[in-house]
């Protein structure tokens, strides 16, 4: 048999790395003479830029940042195995999981460090950019980014602006004069599910500044904040940023690539499977197991294991989904494509214990649902 193995990781718990080395050992358990291929997969969010360089045979860069709250951090970057294109993954320099509770506060955090991993890969010649949008700690529009690509924002009394969403209601002027001319080589693309706009009740602010530690007056703060930066880049360079559909993903960041760095925004699972040559990897397999930590209806709405179904559909390969929570039911799955799905979980225990035991939890499933293939095969 061919098996692939193509889960993302179960956030907080386990790679999607180790994730593929479980699940490898369970099947080799009971067929040990199957082929296995590991891909490793991400949908644009916190891990994906680990898991297309391994995918794709590439290394990865380390150097030093600023965090959202300007502090030095060393970060990392990746580069693909064809040499030619730098994977950026938002969380690594201005994500929230850097951030202590009390130190959460989307009014002064900055995208800064993101714009230093993207100058740094200028710096060594790359041209080619593929950027994860998730996990962001910031709602600044982008305006840390543009900054640490040389563009300044200033304020009527052509003062700068402080870094952060929260003054960018006193912006006047944005000065292109000193930005970045490489950017203008190179081809920016944006992984991201995220559809919402810039601003307004489904926007940056309202919808994801809560979980960044935004108040309900920060909220309207910020949002009135961006709906102003909007204004601004209307006046200046004729572009409604409002309106673009995933202007607000990462607190702004999806509207300020597009208008400034040309960018363009791509299905987060979508864009990972092509360039990890995905389809062609799978032609003749026998089966997929694919993974997310919570398989629900969110899953439907573009996460990997709706890539993975809708690849495997296409070449007539069964999937099987592994989670940690199965909050789904038959006639989702139906829809999804798969033909079952299990949580590695064994029966009630604590969240400290369910992350503890994922790995050999999940090797245990893999290797009963081996013994069955293996019987009725």
């Amino acid at each position: 048999m061919k098996i692939i193995i193509a889960p993302d990781s179960f956030k907080g718990s386990i790679s999607a790395q180790d994730l593929c080395a479980s699940i490898k050992y369970g099947i080799k358990k009971i067929m040990p003479n199957a082929e296995v291929l590991s891909i490793p997969l991400a949908d644009g969010g916190e891990g994906t830029m680990e898991n297309i360089v391994e995918a794709t045979g590439g290394r990865i860069i380390t150097t030093n940042v600023l965090n959202p709250i300007q502090q030095s951090l060393t970060a990392a970057y990746g580069v693909l195995g064809d040499e030619k294109t730098a994977v950026i993954e938002m969380a690594q320099a201005s994500g929230l999981p850097l951030l202590t509770e009390s130190e959460k506060n989307p009014l002064v955090t900055t995208s800064f460090g993101t714009g230093q991993l993207i100058k740094d890969a200028l710096d060594k010649g790359y041209r080619r950019f593929i950027i994860g949008l998730g996990g962001s700690a910031t709602n600044d529009g982008g305006m840390g980014i543009l900054r640490a690509l040389g563009m300044e924002f200033y304020d009527e009394n052509h003062n700068p602006l402080p870094e952060g969403g929260g003054l960018l209601s006193e912006l006047a002027l944005i000065d292109e004069s000193s930005f970045d001319s490489r950017i203008y080589e190179s081809e920016i693309l944006v992984a991201s599910d995220v559809t919402n706009p810039l601003c307004g009740e489904n926007g940056a602010s309202a919808i994801f500044g809560p979980q960044k530690g935004a108040t309900p007056d920060m909220v309207r703060t910020l949002d009135h904040s961006l709906n102003h930066f909007g204004e601004i880049i209307l006046k200046q360079k004729g572009i409604e940023v409002r309106t673009i559909p995933g202007g607000g993903a990462a607190g702004g960041i999806g509207a300020a690539l597009v208008t400034f760095l040309n960018a363009t925004i791509h299905s987060g699972i979508e864009l990972i499977m092509k360039e990890v040559q995905f389809e062609q990897k799978i032609v003749g397999a026998d089966l997929i197991f694919t993974g997310e930590g919570k398989l629900d209806h969110q899953t439907l709405s573009g996460k990997v294991i709706m890539g993975v179904s809708k690849m495997a559909q296409k070449h007539n390969i069964p999937v099987v989904a592994l989670c940690g929570q199965l909050e789904i039911n038959e006639n989702a799955l139906q829809q999804l494509g798969i033909l079952s799905a299990f949580s590695v979980i064994k029966g009630p225990c604590t969240l400290d214990t369910a992350f503890e035991k994922t790995a050999e939890w999940t090797t245990d499933t893999v290797e009963k649902i081996m013994r069955l293939i293996v019987h009725y095969s």
